[in-house]
């Protein structure tokens, strides 16, 4: 399955920011508030609360409306939203792909340690495969056995529509949820609009997944290079300092437009790369998410 530890996973607890949906029962102790069994205060009535949570005999007492607010205790449904695209199988040593499936793995684990339910979805332009939310040891066993069988699909000669695979997310979570969207975000910048939306109702969290060759181009002579999405081929001389100056250029400018794109979406996102221990990111993100506690 995975290497990383049930003693690390168990130590660790991701906290989410935004109200979201889940049933009062489970182990997973939400960081607001909310109709539940623990009383935690008092405050000042809004037209946004729910009247059945109005402390009358308060509100006769001090002649102005008040509502009680209660400590929850709820089960969060996570979604793994992953790009299964022919992108994804590159890599010098690990591929982007078993990246991706051993951390939608160490996700799952996390989450259902916590009582919680995790869904996904398994996303190429000619393939998407929908996994229902569940909990239980069993269902991460199920959904890491669909990730690694998955073979990502031959060459269509379309990149990745990402913001396709933004609206069945969207169309498919129904009640507010936690979404992990991870992808190597290899596709034409039109899915913005579309993350934006999806961050509007749910808490999404964006993780890239990346080789450092396709940020930094060795040196290896020539060598016949394909875009394992589109299947286009191209000999190129790697020691040609104007071809690596202008691949650096080129990089540098995807990555401003991809990095801007997502930080207007408002999205929290990280990045992992083939080369980094798995371990020591998911530590990383789980402590991102705690230092964005209100």
């Amino acid at each position: 399955m995975t290497n990383t530890p049930d003693s690390l996973l168990r130590r660790l607890e991701w906290h989410v920011v935004r109200r979201l949906h889940g049933r009062l029962q489970g182990a997973y102790r939400t960081v607001f508030r909310g109709t539940g069994i623990d009383f935690a205060a008092l405050r000042s009535y809004t037209p946004e609360d729910d009247v059945r949570h109005i402390d009358w005999n308060v509100t006769a007492r001090l002649d102005e409306p008040y509502v009680r607010l209660y400590t929850e205790d709820r089960d969060l449904t996570a979604w793994l939203v992953l790009d299964q695209s022919a992108s994804m199988r590159f890599g010098a040593q690990n591929g982007k792909d078993s990246v991706l499936t051993e951390l939608a793995t160490c996700l799952a684990r996390l989450f259902i340690h916590g009582g919680n339910r995790v869904g996904a979805i398994l996303y190429d332009n000619r393939f998407q495969r929908v996994i229902p939310p569940r909990s239980g040891r069993s269902h991460v066993l199920h959904l890491t056995h669909e990730l690694t069988r998955a073979a990502a699909a031959p060459a269509d000669g379309r990149t990745t529509d990402l913001a396709a695979m933004l609206r069945l997310a969207a169309s498919t979570v129904r009640r507010r949820s936690l979404i992990f969207v991870i992808s190597d975000f290899i596709s034409e910048v039109d899915w913005e609009r579309e993350l934006t939306r999806l961050n509007h109702r749910h808490e999404v969290v964006v993780i890239r997944v990346i080789d450092p060759m396709e940020l930094d181009l060795p040196s290896l002579g020539l060598v016949l290079v394909e875009d394992a999405e589109t299947g286009e081929q191209l000999l190129a001389d790697t020691s040609d300092p104007l071809l690596r100056q202008r691949f650096q250029a080129e990089v540098a400018a995807r990555e401003l437009a991809l990095n801007g794109a997502i930080a207007r979406s408002g999205v929290v996102s990280h990045r992992i790369t083939t080369e980094d221990d798995l371990a020591r990111s998911l530590i990383d993100m789980v402590r991102r998410s705690k230092r964005r506690r209100p």
